[in-house]
C-alpha cells in the first residue's frame, strides 16, 4: 500500500508544487525555464526551491 503525498512544512500549496514538477518532467525543461513559467502565471519562486 502506497502513503500519500505529506505537504506540510512546504511553503507552497499542493496544486503548485505538482505543476512546477509537471513542468519539468513534461516537457525538456530547465529549473530556471520552470521558474519564468510560474513567473508568468503570478507565481514567484526561484530555481532552487523548485529543484528541492
Amino acid at each position: 500500500m502506497t502513503k500519500p503525498v505529506s505537504y506540510k512544512r512546504h511553503r507552497f500549496p499542493p496544486q503548485i508544487i505538482a505543476h512546477a514538477v509537471w513542468l519539468y518532467f513534461r516537457f525538456p525543461r530547465s529549473l530556471r525555464l520552470v521558474e519564468e513559467m510560474l513567473l508568468e502565471r503570478g507565481i514567484v519562486v526561484s530555481y532552487e526551491t523548485v529543484r528541492r
